[in-house]
């Protein structure tokens, strides 16, 4: 990536990071997103989620409809990522 990138980057998660209420998360990834990423999102998420309770991939597939090559990537991020995906899904399961 190229150091304008990274700096291009690095705003993109600071104009996140002013974001005060999911009302407001609706609006500015409405406009920033297409409703495909969007749902792509969401859907990794939800993949995610499944793969940290146990789930099995073909039960993963049934659940959210992702792709296997999706649920595999999801699972390697788990595995060996950066750690987001746990981080995020502990904080929600403190929220809820």
């Amino acid at each position: 990536m190229y150091k304008r990138n990274i700096q291009a980057v690095e705003r993109l998660y600071n104009a996140i990071l002013t974001l005060k209420s999911s009302e407001e998360c609706a609006l500015f990834f409405e406009d920033i997103c297409t409703i495909q990423e969007l749902e792509t999102f969401a859907q990794r998420l939800e993949v995610a989620e499944n793969l940290s309770k146990g789930k099995s991939y073909q039960e993963v597939n049934k659940i959210t409809g992702a792709s296997t090559a999706t649920i595999s990537r999801v699972g390697k991020c788990i595995n060996y990522g950066a750690g987001g995906y746990k981080m995020v899904i502990d904080r929600l399961g403190e929220v809820e």
